[in-house]
Formats: structure tokens, sequence, C-alpha cells
């Protein structure tokens, strides 16, 4: 049986349960593909410096059971940056959180054919829901 290609896209930096989570979801609904914002990507949208590389967290993910590959984005530093790797990889669902949706990148994504899914968040049982910003907000207390 051929499983449907779900295409997801972020930064993965501090890589953390809701990370897991997250693709653990978008795993229910097919084989799961990664674009990994890339360092230069993260500096861009983030103004920050990542703190893992962009080949440590590729190779961070490309370990989790939930995800069949990883794509190093392109350094556009865009809201649509893993547009070319669309074309690529042919999704057939582009799965996506509710922090990261736009009407603009629905919009794109359906244009192209692609059902548009949002995911809702939800933690694995007993954990805490967990962010990157919430992460690093509560280091800096």
């Amino acid at each position: 049986m051929i499983m449907p290609k779900v295409f997801v896209s972020g930064c993965f930096d501090v890589l953390h349960s809701g990370h897991i989570a997250f693709l653990e979801e978008a795993a229910s609904y097919g084989d799961v593909y990664v674009s990994l914002g890339s360092d230069e990507t993260v500096r861009i949208l983030k103004n920050r410096k990542t703190m893992y590389t962009e080949q440590e967290r590729k190779y961070m993910l490309e370990a989790i059971r939930f995800v069949k590959k990883v794509y190093i984005g392109p350094d556009t530093g865009k809201i649509l940056d893993f547009a070319p790797l669309l074309d690529e990889v042919k999704p057939d669902i582009f799965f996506v959180n509710a922090d990261g949706t736009s009407d603009e990148k629905r919009a794109f994504v359906e244009s192209k054919g692609i059902r548009y899914v949002t995911s809702s968040r939800i933690p694995h049982v007993g954990l805490p829901q967990r962010s990157t910003t919430s992460i690093r907000e509560t280091l800096k207390k």
C-alpha cells in the first residue's frame, strides 16, 4: 500500500516533546517529509542564531521514527521558503501547526492541489504542551 505523503516545515531548533507530538500527529496521515529551516533562514526569520546547526537538526529529525525524510530548505527567510520542495516531494497533505498557519500559506498550498491540514496541537498523554518560545521564556527566568 502506498502511503500518502505528508509535508511539514519548521526550524525544530530546540527539539522538544511538542515537536515529537506534532510529527506523530502528522504521521497519522501518512509518510512525513520535513522541510527544515536552514541556519540562515532561522537567522533571518527569528533574528537569532540557531542552538543546533542545520546538519545536527537534520540528523535528530531523521532519527525520529515518525519522519520519512528531511530536506534542508532554501535560505530565503520567507514564509513560503518551502515552495521549491513541494514540487520535488509532491505531497498529498501539507500539515501545519495552528501558530504556523496563514491564509497566504493555505491558498498557496491548496492552489497546488495539496490538502491543507492544521494540527490540533495535543501534547502526548501526561506531558505538558511545549513550544520553543515557551521554553526560551522559561530559561530566561
